[in-house]
């Protein structure tokens, strides 16, 4: 029946394989279980509460990739959304968490609308290929930024020299250096599961060196996930001063999940003759679906991730691969004493080679051409200096449309840019500065 239901004999696969797939895919995103909660931790989100529902979105987004879409993709919270609610709607704009939550739940209503209607798709394709890289590798540089100083390789410095290098005396610092290392060589001889490994490493040796405290207990029941719980605060979000902070997450959103769904189906040969996902609506649903639980359970944004790549890879090629990366995610939710103590000097180190990832498409921009260079430049720099992912990814929709059109190309221009214009240019109108 299994078989049957997940098409195995038209994907030339089998019940092993699918297993051996999740499992691989599963190992090597399980970082996010530590550092989505440690980064909102910044925002005032208890780590214990948002572990769990970290986990719980994890859970239910892959499990419903892989019975409803039956695709081999595993979603989770995505990396960069959920610093720019920590670090840019909280800190920097001073929202609370609450409200935040409550702009994820009306951006995820607006995904599951505007995927019923296949208007997602269509919005999600007018964005240029210059513009999906820019994004990427703005978000990248962010990151790599927070991972830096979290781990204090990086710290801040004084007006007129705003960041120096840390301590290197600091034996916390010298492990973040080392995790560095040591998940980079992993990585290097294609180790599944580099990251995690990497992390749970490094914080091992921290407990054993006395540099951090080490868990007294490993195994217990997940954290109550009450203080968070249906705390969104929706009113507060709708208001034309929270404009510009949906606006971003609805189009950082929108962008990541087009671009790794292309991606993953690419890898896993999913994609028909004209280069097209069958039925991409589906998975497109599923994402939806799982943004809207996420605010609910009190986490951010989610969708579908790149890493899914290593399951595939690794023979994964049905949704039943997803069934069992969704099942393995339910279990860590009995290991929460010893994430929930596992130190920055541990993590901050996958951020920043999380950014390395992320911004290793810049390969593919060609800066020789100014017309797109010009705003793909513009992206990136703003996006990181201004330590506001929603500046640059709205100055690029508003750059984009416009040299192309001084250049005499406005033609090539998207109708659906002329949108993101529109919008970008509200965003900046908007803006609580």
């Amino acid at each position: 029946m299994i078989k049957k239901y997940f098409n195995f004999d038209e994907l030339q696969t089998n019940i092993s394989r699918e297993i051996i797939g999740g499992f691989t895919t599963f190992v090597t995103m399980a970082y996010i279980i530590i550092v989505n909660p440690k980064i909102l931790e910044a925002a005032g989100i208890p780590f214990g509460p948002s572990m769990v529902a970290t986990i719980l979105t994890a859970f239910f987004g892959t499990l419903t990739m892989g019975v409803y879409a039956k695709r081999p993709f595993a979603i989770a919270p995505y990396m960069g959304e959920n610093a720019f609610i920590a670090y840019t709607v909280v800190k920097v704009l001073g929202y609370s968490w609450q409200t935040a939550l409550g702009a994820i739940f009306i951006s995820g209503l607006l995904f599951t609308i505007l995927t019923l209607l296949k208007v997602r798709s269509w919005l999600a394709n007018a964005v240029p290929e210059s513009l999906k890289i820019a994004f990427a590798v703005g978000i990248g540089l962010f990151l790599t930024f927070i991972g830096l100083n979290d781990t204090g390789i990086v710290s801040i410095g004084v007006p007129g020299a705003p960041v120096k290098v840390g301590n290197m005396h600091d034996a916390a610092v010298l492990l973040s250096v080392f995790s560095f290392l040591l998940i980079g060589y992993l990585m290097i001889k294609k180790i599944n599961g580099a990251i995690i490994i990497g992390i749970i490493t490094v914080a091992v040796i921290g407990f054993s060196l006395g540099v951090a405290d080490f868990p007294t207990e490993f195994f217990s029941l997940p954290p109550d996930i009450s203080p968070i719980f249906l705390e969104l605060d929706i009113t507060g979000a709708i208001s034309w001063g929270f404009f510009a902070v949906i606006l971003t997450i609805f189009v950082t959103d929108l962008v990541d999940t087009m671009g790794t769904l292309l991606g993953m189906s690419y890898k896993a040969n999913l994609l028909d003759k004209n280069g097209d996902l069958p039925e991409i609506e589906k998975p497109m649903m599923c994402d939806a679906l799982s943004t809207v639980f996420a605010s609910l359970i009190g986490t951010t944004t989610a969708g579908v991730y790149i890493e899914s790549a290593a399951g595939i890879e690794a023979g994964g090629k049905s949704g039943f691969s997803a069934v069992v990366t969704a099942i393995l995610f339910l279990l860590a939710l009995f290991l929460s004493p010893f994430f929930t103590a596992i130190p920055p000097y541990a993590y901050g180190s996958a951020l920043i080679i999380v950014g390395l990832l992320m911004v290793s498409p810049i390969t593919k921009l060609d800066f020789s051409n100014l017309p797109e260079a010009i705003p793909v430049f513009v992206t990136i720099t703003l996006m990181s200096f201004t330590f506001n992912l929603g500046v640059g990814m709205t100055a690029g929709f508003v750059l984009y449309p416009l040299m192309m059109t001084l250049t005499g190309k406005a033609k090539e221009v998207h109708a659906g840019m002329w949108v993101f214009f529109i919008f970008s240019i509200l965003f900046y109108v908007f803006y609580p500065y």
